[in-house]
């Protein structure tokens, strides 16, 4: 499983935030690693130094499932850290029911 963390130009400690935020959707989607080809975060600051406070931060998240449509949360907090928190848990509780749907309809396939 490949993760790229993009951030919008208002984003600073880019390398380091990647490093974390990498390490944290990997521990995240561990039971669902291998059949995941790429999760891409998109990080941005959507009032940047304009306005203080308020959930302006936002994480995105899209997991590229193999032979599956992509998957994809969106997160708004009042820091990165939970923002990116809320996302990944947001995607693992998705990928969950994607994964649990495809359980079941091979479950009852095969009870014919």
């Amino acid at each position: 499983m490949q993760v790229l963390v993009r951030t919008d130009h208002n984003i600073e400690g880019r390398e380091a935030l990647a490093d974390r935020i990498t390490d944290v959707v990997e521990r995240a989607l561990t039971r669902v690693r291998d059949r995941i080809t790429r999760v891409e975060v998109h990080l941005s600051d959507e009032n940047s130094d304009k306005k203080g406070g308020g959930l302006d931060m936002r994480c995105v998240i899209e997991a590229r499932l193999e032979g599956r449509p992509p998957v994809a949360v969106t997160d708004h907090a009042a820091t990165m850290d939970q923002a990116v928190s809320g996302a990944t848990h947001k995607l693992a509780r998705s990928l969950d029911r994607v994964f649990g749907r495809l359980h079941d309809k091979r479950s009852r396939g095969s009870e014919k």
